[in-house]
Protein backbone atom coordinates (compact mmCIF):
# COMPACT_ATOMS: atom_id res chain seq x y z
CA UNK A 1 0.00 0.00 0.00
CA UNK A 2 1.07 3.44 -0.91
CA UNK A 3 -0.95 6.49 -0.26
CA UNK A 4 -1.29 8.92 -2.96
CA UNK A 5 -2.94 12.13 -3.87
CA UNK A 6 -4.84 11.72 -7.17
CA UNK A 7 -5.55 15.11 -9.23
CA UNK A 8 -9.11 14.64 -10.33
CA UNK A 9 -9.88 17.89 -11.51
CA UNK A 10 -12.07 17.15 -14.89
CA UNK A 11 -11.81 13.72 -14.64
CA UNK A 12 -14.52 10.94 -15.03
CA UNK A 13 -15.21 9.36 -12.54
CA UNK A 14 -18.44 6.74 -12.17
CA UNK A 15 -19.82 5.21 -9.40
CA UNK A 16 -22.60 2.51 -9.66
CA UNK A 17 -24.84 2.99 -6.59
CA UNK A 18 -27.01 5.83 -5.03
CA UNK A 19 -27.72 4.82 -1.38
CA UNK A 20 -25.95 6.60 1.16
CA UNK A 21 -22.81 5.61 0.24
CA UNK A 22 -22.94 5.73 -3.17
CA UNK A 23 -23.85 9.49 -2.93
CA UNK A 24 -20.50 9.87 -0.05
CA UNK A 25 -18.64 8.83 -2.17
CA UNK A 26 -20.30 10.81 -5.19
CA UNK A 27 -19.52 14.10 -3.22
CA UNK A 28 -16.13 13.10 -2.44
CA UNK A 29 -15.24 12.66 -5.79
CA UNK A 30 -16.82 15.88 -6.76
CA UNK A 31 -15.12 17.46 -3.78
CA UNK A 32 -11.55 16.72 -5.40
CA UNK A 33 -12.61 18.24 -8.77
CA UNK A 34 -14.22 15.10 -10.68
CA UNK A 35 -16.76 15.05 -13.23
CA UNK A 36 -19.00 12.63 -11.57
CA UNK A 37 -21.38 9.97 -13.46
CA UNK A 38 -23.83 7.83 -11.25
CA UNK A 39 -25.99 5.12 -12.60
CA UNK A 40 -28.30 3.07 -10.20
CA UNK A 41 -31.18 1.23 -10.35
CA UNK A 42 -32.85 3.60 -7.88
CA UNK A 43 -32.02 6.48 -5.98
CA UNK A 44 -32.00 6.27 -2.08
CA UNK A 45 -29.72 8.71 -1.00
CA UNK A 46 -29.56 12.31 -0.94
CA UNK A 47 -26.96 12.76 -4.41
CA UNK A 48 -25.13 15.93 -4.43
CA UNK A 49 -25.83 18.87 -6.80
CA UNK A 50 -23.30 19.43 -9.43
CA UNK A 51 -22.86 15.50 -10.80
CA UNK A 52 -21.99 15.41 -14.96
CA UNK A 53 -25.32 12.51 -15.25
CA UNK A 54 -27.14 10.16 -13.07
CA UNK A 55 -28.67 7.20 -14.99
CA UNK A 56 -31.46 5.43 -13.30
CA UNK A 57 -31.14 1.81 -14.19
CA UNK A 58 -29.01 -1.19 -13.67
CA UNK A 59 -25.20 -1.74 -14.69
CA UNK A 60 -24.19 -2.93 -17.62
CA UNK A 61 -21.65 -4.47 -19.50
CA UNK A 62 -19.87 -1.67 -20.91
CA UNK A 63 -20.83 1.15 -19.17
CA UNK A 64 -16.69 1.36 -17.19
CA UNK A 65 -15.61 2.35 -20.58
CA UNK A 66 -14.00 5.98 -20.73
CA UNK A 67 -14.06 6.58 -17.01
CA UNK A 68 -10.84 6.77 -14.90
CA UNK A 69 -12.00 5.53 -11.54
CA UNK A 70 -14.99 4.08 -10.68
CA UNK A 71 -16.74 3.30 -7.02
CA UNK A 72 -18.74 0.44 -7.16
CA UNK A 73 -21.29 0.70 -3.76
CA UNK A 74 -24.17 -1.65 -5.39
CA UNK A 75 -24.62 -3.97 -1.89
CA UNK A 76 -25.12 -6.68 -4.79
CA UNK A 77 -22.23 -9.80 -4.45
CA UNK A 78 -23.33 -11.12 -8.33
CA UNK A 79 -22.96 -7.11 -9.52
CA UNK A 80 -20.14 -6.79 -7.99
CA UNK A 81 -18.24 -9.70 -9.34
CA UNK A 82 -19.60 -8.47 -13.28
CA UNK A 83 -17.67 -5.19 -12.36
CA UNK A 84 -14.47 -6.26 -10.91
CA UNK A 85 -14.06 -8.37 -14.63
CA UNK A 86 -14.96 -5.45 -16.31
CA UNK A 87 -12.35 -3.37 -14.15
CA UNK A 88 -10.00 -5.59 -14.25
CA UNK A 89 -10.06 -6.17 -18.27
CA UNK A 90 -10.14 -2.03 -18.84
CA UNK A 91 -7.40 -1.43 -15.88
CA UNK A 92 -9.49 0.88 -14.74
CA UNK A 93 -8.87 2.18 -10.46
CA UNK A 94 -11.84 0.50 -8.75
CA UNK A 95 -13.19 1.01 -4.97
CA UNK A 96 -15.41 -1.80 -4.29
CA UNK A 97 -16.98 -0.54 -1.27
CA UNK A 98 -16.61 -2.70 1.92
CA UNK A 99 -14.12 -5.26 -0.45
CA UNK A 100 -10.96 -4.01 0.13
CA UNK A 101 -9.50 -7.82 -1.59
CA UNK A 102 -11.62 -6.56 -4.89
CA UNK A 103 -10.32 -2.30 -4.47
CA UNK A 104 -7.22 -1.71 -6.40
CA UNK A 105 -7.45 1.69 -4.26
CA UNK A 106 -9.71 2.82 -1.36
CA UNK A 107 -10.62 5.87 0.43
CA UNK A 108 -9.03 7.47 3.38
CA UNK A 109 -10.21 9.24 6.38
CA UNK A 110 -9.29 12.57 5.48
CA UNK A 111 -8.76 16.31 7.66
CA UNK A 112 -8.73 19.23 5.03
CA UNK A 113 -8.03 22.73 5.89
CA UNK A 114 -7.62 24.70 2.29
CA UNK A 115 -5.00 22.58 0.50
CA UNK A 116 -3.71 21.13 3.52
CA UNK A 117 -4.97 17.29 3.67
CA UNK A 118 -4.08 14.94 6.14
CA UNK A 119 -4.84 11.52 5.44
CA UNK A 120 -5.50 8.43 7.69
CA UNK A 121 -5.99 4.54 6.80
CA UNK A 122 -5.74 1.59 8.60
CA UNK A 123 -5.61 -0.46 5.13
CA UNK A 124 -8.94 -1.62 5.36
CA UNK A 125 -8.26 -2.91 9.19
CA UNK A 126 -11.40 -0.77 10.40
CA UNK A 127 -12.69 2.51 9.17
CA UNK A 128 -13.87 2.77 12.44
CA UNK A 129 -10.08 3.82 13.57
CA UNK A 130 -9.28 5.79 10.91
CA UNK A 131 -12.25 7.68 11.49
CA UNK A 132 -11.53 8.39 15.05
CA UNK A 133 -7.42 8.98 14.15
CA UNK A 134 -8.99 11.16 11.53
CA UNK A 135 -10.73 13.84 14.50
CA UNK A 136 -8.26 13.42 16.42
CA UNK A 137 -5.40 14.54 14.27
CA UNK A 138 -8.02 17.19 12.77
CA UNK A 139 -8.16 18.62 16.62
CA UNK A 140 -4.53 19.75 16.56
CA UNK A 141 -4.34 20.81 12.49
CA UNK A 142 -4.58 24.55 13.00
CA UNK A 143 -7.54 26.51 10.45
CA UNK A 144 -4.30 28.76 10.21
CA UNK A 145 -2.73 25.76 8.12
CA UNK A 146 -5.26 26.65 4.80
CA UNK A 147 -3.56 30.39 4.98
CA UNK A 148 -0.52 28.87 6.08
CA UNK A 149 -0.21 26.80 2.54
CA UNK A 150 -1.78 30.00 -0.07
CA UNK A 151 1.42 31.88 1.76
CA UNK A 152 3.83 29.66 1.38
CA UNK A 153 2.84 28.38 -2.38
CA UNK A 154 3.20 32.09 -3.34
CA UNK A 155 6.57 32.50 -1.72
CA UNK A 156 7.50 29.37 -3.67
CA UNK A 157 6.13 31.18 -6.88
CA UNK A 158 7.89 34.39 -6.15
CA UNK A 159 10.78 32.73 -5.99
CA UNK A 160 10.97 30.32 -8.98
CA UNK A 161 10.10 33.39 -10.78
CA UNK A 162 13.31 35.19 -9.60
CA UNK A 163 14.99 32.07 -11.00
CA UNK A 164 15.99 30.45 -7.62
CA UNK A 165 15.45 27.59 -6.09
CA UNK A 166 13.28 26.45 -3.58
CA UNK A 167 15.27 23.30 -2.56
CA UNK A 168 17.53 23.41 0.59
CA UNK A 169 16.05 26.57 2.02
CA UNK A 170 14.91 26.08 6.22
CA UNK A 171 11.22 26.70 5.59
CA UNK A 172 10.61 25.85 9.58
CA UNK A 173 10.74 29.13 10.84
CA UNK A 174 8.36 30.50 8.20
CA UNK A 175 5.70 27.87 8.56
CA UNK A 176 5.98 28.10 12.24
CA UNK A 177 5.29 31.85 12.10
CA UNK A 178 2.33 31.25 9.68
CA UNK A 179 0.81 28.71 11.56
CA UNK A 180 0.98 30.63 15.12
CA UNK A 181 3.36 28.49 16.39
CA UNK A 182 6.21 31.48 16.95
CA UNK A 183 5.99 34.94 17.52
CA UNK A 184 6.67 37.04 14.46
Amino acid sequence: MLPLAFKLEGAECLVLGAGNVGAYKARQLLDAGARVHVISPEVIGELPDGLASLQVRPYQRGDLEGYALVVSATANGPVNDEIVAEARERRVWLNVVDDLERSNFYFMALVRRGEVCVAVTTQGASPALAQELRDRVSAVVPASAATAATALRAERRRLHELGETTEGRDWRGLVRQLLDDEPA
